[in-house]
């Protein structure tokens, strides 16, 4: 079930790259088919198969050589590995089903946010008629946990972009508001700390060795993501071992 699993989660992730990547330019994730950028060579099945065919051309296209971003395999591999973990820690249950939708929704943010700088409302409103069905099925305890935790969360963020004029996105705020439901008032606050502190951590790390320049907007999807992951899998332990550690 384990390999079944990851299997599932290196073609979902496959599919999370044609999801990010087409959505915000306003075009089908049906057709066409996927080309290769510079030179239109229409990939074919053994140019698709997740992560392993990078690696085997690696990482240039079959027919003119250019380099093929490792955002793909990169996107395939976290969403398998993500599914396996999910599964490890919760088995069939629907806390399961809420992190792997959690995955899925933050994976294709990722990847739209990184290539476009942005986090389409389509996405967010999909995910939030699914985590909608999901929390009516399964709700938190106590049930209006998800109303205080979707406002702190989205008034929260629309806070830091009025103080920043502009610092933080409408996307980044709606996100902030759909998590706040799905994860309740003390993890999405949590998210928040630890979004922001992984940012300040890579963004040093980069300003450092030159790679961003000071100024430069950076693209905080992927922070957020890294922040809502490890609330939603080890929040409690997180609260847990703070309230030990300052006690």
């Amino acid at each position: 079930m384990c390999i079944i699993i990851f299997l599932y989660g290196l073609i979902l992730g496959s599919f999370y790259n044609v999801v990010g990547l087409r959505v915000p330019a306003g075009k089908s994730i049906v057709a066409p088919r996927s080309t290769c950028s510079l030179c239109g060579h229409q990939l074919t099945a053994r140019d698709l198969v997740p992560v392993f065919s990078y690696i085997l051309l690696r990482g240039k296209c079959r027919k003119c050589g250019v380099d093929i971003s490792p955002l793909y395999p990169v996107t395939e591999l976290l969403t398998a590995l993500f599914f396996l973990y999910s599964y490890v820690l919760y088995g069939w249950t629907w806390t399961f089903a809420a992190a792997v939708l959690l995955v899925s929704m933050m994976m294709i943010l990722v990847v739209s946010d990184l290539a476009y700088m942005l986090i389409p409302d389509k996405i967010l409103l999909f995910f939030a008629v699914l985590f909608l069905i999901l929390r009516l099925i399964d709700p938190l305890q106590p049930w209006w946990n998800s109303i205080i935790g979707a406002a702190a969360g989205f008034f929260l963020l629309l806070a830091v972009a009025i103080v920043s004029k502009g610092g933080m996105g409408g996307g980044d705020i709606k996100l902030f508001g759909l998590l706040g439901f799905v994860f309740g008032t003390k993890l999405v606050l949590l998210t928040f700390f630890l979004s922001c502190l992984f940012g300040a951590m890579v963004g040093l790390f980069l300003l450092f060795f030159g790679i961003v320049k000071k100024g430069k907007p950076m693209p905080f999807g992927p922070f957020i993501a890294m922040g809502a992951f490890a609330a939603f899998f080890h929040g409690a332990d997180l609260i847990g071992w703070y309230v030990q550690f300052f006690k």
